[in-house]
């Protein structure tokens, strides 16, 4: 799976640009601010019909324009495919095509472009809050399973109806005739949430340990542990059973919802810890260390896909190698030379025997 070349156009800090890429290594060059990043996130837009720093489009579109435009022709499963968006900004909705026809939702458009995203947020993932480590998951299963995204979709729909019926109960209280139907629900699309999650880390888990333990020559082991709510056993177990566990869950919790007037059950507050050698790593694990399982989880996420589909995602690597001693900076480049790689860097002296190197400057190619 590759990007042959990508065409912008009002989008970010770019007015205009055109650009082929190398299918092995792209090497992305210039000062900060300079629109690198920028690059990378309309690839990024193009392969989930989302940008990694916004949620909001019309922050995409360059200051004084009235719409953005972002086309590449890639390659997947032997076969060549346009994708174009177009982003307006007014309240027009988006525009998503694939191959010159118009698509109406995001879905359709799931599998032509894989990417695997690392920005230097994510080597800290594992020392964050939770809601970084279940976006890791989320981001990747959206991409693998389409089922798993509708179903997601779906509960936080249904969650943010009930945290409201739950709040505005005094105001509202006709409001609360519904939970009974709300649980209902979120029971039953929390547990396909619970049992992807859940299966996915662990295939996430033996994969990076192998990556990790390569990083530190033999010397570490890491783990993943999924956590959940309090009555689920075995979040692998078949969504019938996470079904009535949860069902469970939200009985013994019905009360306390109501006087705290929040959703209280349920997998949107679900984590994973990692540890190494049997210590959490949120609490014991070094800065190096962090990194290294970090860049190990972005390794082994490739590798499930590629085993998944049959094709390797794009990779694509955000200012990650600055904040890696020089060390690890060479083990992840001797990890990354299969596939299709987009590195951004400041330093170009550093990285100039691989690849392609793009030298960008206000928005530009110089």
């Amino acid at each position: 799976m590759r990007i042959l070349d990508l065409t912008l156009n009002g989008f970010r800090n770019y007015e205009s640009f055109r650009c082929e890429f190398d299918p092995g290594v792209n090497l992305i060059v210039g000062e900060n601010a300079q629109g690198k990043t920028n690059l990378l996130e309309a690839i990024c837009y193009l392969s989930r019909g989302a940008a990694f720093r916004t949620r909001k489009e019309a922050e995409l579109i360059r200051f004084g324009a009235e719409f953005a435009e972002l086309s590449a022709q890639v390659e997947s499963y032997g076969r060549q495919q346009s994708l174009r968006a177009v982003m307006f900004a007014g309240r027009r909705p988006r525009q998503l095509y694939l191959s010159g026809v118009k698509k109406n939702t995001r879905e359709e458009l799931d599998g032509v472009l894989n990417t695997v995203l690392f920005c230097p947020e994510d080597l800290l993932i594992l020392k964050k809050g939770a809601a970084e480590r279940r976006k890791l998951l989320d981001d990747a299963l959206c991409q693998l399973r389409p089922k798993y995204a509708k179903a997601l979709e779906e509960y936080k729909r249904l969650l943010a109806q009930k945290a409201a019926a739950l709040r505005d109960q005094y105001e509202r209280p006709g409001m609360l005739e519904l939970l009974p139907d709300y649980n209902e629900r979120m029971a039953q699309t929390g547990a396909i949430l619970i049992s992807t999650r859940a299966k996915y880390l662990l295939q996430l888990e033996q994969r990076a340990a192998e990556h990790h333990n390569a990083f530190s020559g033999g010397k570490e082991q890491l783990r993943l542990a999924y956590q959940t709510v309090s009555t689920v056993t075995d979040p692998t177990a078949p969504a019938l059973e996470l079904y009535r566990q949860l069902k469970e869950h939200q009985q013994s919790h019905y009360r306390a919802e109501l006087e705290s007037m929040q959703c209280l059950s349920g997998p949107h507050k679900d984590d994973f810890e990692a540890s190494l050698n049997g210590l959490p790593m949120k609490a014991f694990g070094s800065q190096g260390q962090t990194r290294t399982a970090a860049i190990s989880l972005k390794l082994a996420e490739r590798d499930i896909f590629e085993a998944d589909t049959g094709e390797l995602p794009v990779l694509l690597l955000d200012d990650v190698l600055s904040e890696l001693d020089p060390g690890r900076q060479d083990f992840v480049l001797n990890q990354i030379r299969r596939g299709q790689v987009f590195i951004t860097c400041c330093e170009r002296e550093k990285l100039t025997q691989i690849g392609k190197t793009i030298q960008i400057e206000n928005g530009a190619i110089l």
